[in-house]
């Protein structure tokens, strides 16, 4: 059963193209270096709140990757412009 993991968070709207960016850079690192993120949706909720949703194909995959989330630069990167960030998983039950 694939799995959702949702990171909501907060960025200076002047540093929009810096999320985009960094964001882009760490989705790459992550399908270069692990198997099964299945696609990633960057939703803006106003100026500067942000819901960053990535589809896995199985929890262990997923896990793997948050284990060694922060060893990786990109990881670090990404969240340097970032702010009150929080994270919901969750499995993903129906989809039509």
């Amino acid at each position: 059963m694939a799995f959702i993991r949702t990171v909501r968070f907060t960025a200076d709207p002047a540093d929009a193209d810096q999320v985009l960016a960094r964001r882009a850079a760490l989705i790459a690192a992550v399908r270069a270096g692990f198997p099964g993120l299945a696609e990633t949706r960057l939703t803006r909720i106003d100026e500067g709140t942000w819901a960053d949703h990535w589809r896995w194909n199985s929890r262990a995959e997923m896990d793997a990757v948050i284990a060694a989330g922060p060893s990786l630069p990109e990881a670090k990167s990404a969240f340097e412009v970032v702010k009150d960030a929080s994270v919901e998983l969750g499995e993903l039950v129906d989809e039509r």
